[in-house]
C-alpha cells in the first residue's frame, strides 16, 4: 500500500508541475499588473502584460544586465545562491534581508514608446514574516509613489495584515519617496499624517496595533530605494532624463 501511494503521489507531482508553473507565472503577472494599476479590464492577464517590459538590473552599477533572460530570471532563487548573491552588511541591512541577489528584476509600464511607471520588487522583515511586494514609481520624476502592494506575507490579520487593506494601499498614491535634495524621506508614521503639514507628502498613516510591521515597511523601502538597493539604477535613470 505504501509503495502504491508513493507512486501515486510522485506521479501526481510530476503531472501537476507544469500546471503549477503556469499558475505561478500568472499569479506573479497578476500582482505586477496590480502594482501597475492595470489589473482591471476585459483583456486576459497575458494581454494586459504586453504593456509591461521586464528588465534585469545589476544593483551595484545600476545598469541593465547583459546576457540574462528577464522572463526566466528568478531573483528569489538567486538570493539563496552564494555565487549570485551577496551578504548585506549589518549596518546597511535596514530590511533585515541578510542576503540579496546581485541582479534584480524591474518592470517598465509603457504606453506606446513612453515609460509611464517603474515597478520595483521589495521585501523585508515584518513582525512574523518576510513581506514580498512591489513599489511603483512615476517615471516622470522617479520619486512619486503610485502603488505599494504585497503579494506574500504571514502578518497577523487585522493588524500587520492590514497592508492588504485597499484603503491603506490607496494612501500611497501620490506620496513622495525623495525630497527635493534627493534624500529618502518616505515613512510609515504612528497615527495619521496631517495633510496641512509639508512633511505629510512623505508620510503614510500607521497601522493600528502593528508598529513593528509598519516599521518593517519603512525600513524595506529605505533599503531598496537607497544606495544599497535600486539607488544606483534610479540615479542612472534620472541622469538620462536630464542628460
Amino acid at each position: 500500500l505504501c509503495v502504491v501511494c508513493s507512486v501515486l503521489v510522485s506521479s501526481a507531482a510530476v503531472y501537476l508541475r507544469p500546471i503549477q508553473t503556469v499558475n505561478k507565472s500568472l499569479d506573479k503577472k497578476r500582482n505586477i499588473l496590480m502594482a501597475a494599476g492595470l489589473e482591471k479590464g476585459e483583456k486576459s492577464i497575458d494581454e494586459l502584460f504586453e504593456a509591461i517590459e521586464t528588465k534585469v538590473v545589476d544593483l551595484a552599477s545600476g545598469s541593465y544586465a547583459e546576457g540574462i533572460d528577464p522572463e526566466t530570471y528568478d531573483q528569489r532563487r538567486a538570493a539563496k545562491d552564494p555565487s549570485t548573491s551577496i551578504l548585506v552588511p549589518e549596518d546597511e541591512d535596514l530590511g533585515d534581508i541578510r542576503r540579496r541577489a546581485k541582479l534584480a528584476s524591474v518592470y517598465l509600464v509603457r504606453r506606446g514608446d513612453e515609460v509611464r511607471k517603474i515597478i520595483l520588487p521589495v521585501h523585508g522583515l515584518g513582525l512574523w514574516s518576510t513581506l514580498y511586494g512591489f513599489v511603483t514609481l512615476d517615471a516622470r520624476d522617479l520619486s512619486t509613489i503610485r502603488a505599494l502592494v504585497y503579494y506574500e506575507h504571514m502578518e497577523t490579520p487585522g493588524l500587520g495584515g492590514e497592508v492588504d487593506n485597499p484603503a491603506w494601499k490607496a494612501l500611497w498614491n501620490g506620496k513622495s519617496a525623495f525630497d527635493e535634495h534627493g534624500s529618502l524621506r518616505i515613512t510609515v508614521i504612528k497615527g495619521k499624517a496631517n495633510p496641512s503639514r509639508p512633511e505629510s507628502r512623505y508620510q503614510v498613516d500607521g497601522l493600528s496595533g502593528a508598529t513593528i510591521t509598519a516599521r518593517g515597511v519603512t525600513n524595506m523601502l529605505n533599503y531598496w530605494l537607497g544606495d544599497s538597493g535600486f539607488g544606483p539604477y534610479l540615479k542612472q535613470l534620472k541622469a538620462q532624463k536630464h542628460g
